[in-house]
């Protein structure tokens, strides 16, 4: 499918790589990208032969350098702007309803409104040469719109730090804020990238999306209402094939293998 801001390519292997590649504006997130970045994730969410999805960069230093700012102060009725913004709304739930592993690979600086795309995927690798931060408050801003994924990933005191001194982290200092799974040296990058893409796509697609979906609905659920419908899922779990021939594989010392349902 045609895009003019990203590119969207699925490989045999069920690895769909979803690329940010408008590098004039650093990748900005206007309303174009987001609404791009919408329908790929969509498009890979229906797609049965799709099993992971990667979110990448063209960009050699930039993965994005978050919210598109010459919008916030285009010559637009208000209302239209906040009917814009409903965008990273829509995006942030389709990667939470997505019920497909997602690892965003970044591979330059993560800043702003791109901080909370990076978040919204389920694992991010980054090159130990990246920078992740939330500059907005230098701007006279408030990243209001990634602040939900940013105390929903990060501990209480980092998360004001960062939003409050608008300070940027390296890859290491992010990793160890929880921020970043794993930080590897540029040559190391794709390799890492794409070892993990596979291992995730060779899972059972059936159960990986009870279970991403699980995850995504029981996260502000009271403790009791989450325990409840955990259990509910694990019973509609064990009626699937795949969890019946995941554990006769186990037993039986053989590869399993899944048919998705």
């Amino acid at each position: 499918m045609a895009y003019e801001m990203i590119r969207y390519e699925v490989a045999g292997t069920g690895v769909a790589t979803l690329t940010l590649d408008d590098p004039g504006t650093r990748n900005a997130m206007s309303n174009q990208l987001l609404g791009e970045l919408i329908d790929a994730f969509q498009a890979a969410g229906a797609d049965e032969s799709v099993r992971c999805v990667i979110l990448t960069s063209s960009h050699e230093k930039v993965f994005s350098s978050g919210g598109n700012v010459a919008q916030f102060s285009a010559d637009t009725p208000l209302v239209h702007r906040h009917f814009a913004t409903e965008r990273f709304v829509r995006l942030f739930r389709v990667l939470g309803e997505l019920g497909k592993p997602t690892i965003c690979a970044v591979n330059g600086h993560v800043l702003a409104g791109a901080l909370g795309l990076a978040l919204a995927c389920d694992l991010i690798i980054a090159k130990d040469t990246a920078e992740f931060g939330t500059p907005e408050i230098n701007l006279g801003l408030f990243p209001f719109m990634i602040m939900a994924l940013i105390y929903r990933n990060v501990p209480r005191k980092t998360a004001n730090q960062m939003l409050l001194l608008g300070e940027r982290m390296s890859a290491q200092e992010a990793r160890e804020a929880g921020i970043v799974n794993r930080v590897v040296a540029d040559a190391e990058f794709d390799a890492a990238v794409d070892e993990w893409a596979k291992k995730l796509a060779a899972k059972s697609p059936v159960v990986m999306r009870l279970g991403k979906n699980a995850m995504f609905r029981q996260q502000d659920m009271s403790l009791q209402d989450a325990l409840e419908f955990l259990q509910a899922q694990l019973t509609i779990e064990l009626s699937t094939e795949d969890a019946v021939e995941g554990v006769k594989a186990f037993f039986e010392k053989r590869d399993p293998q899944w048919t998705g349902r």
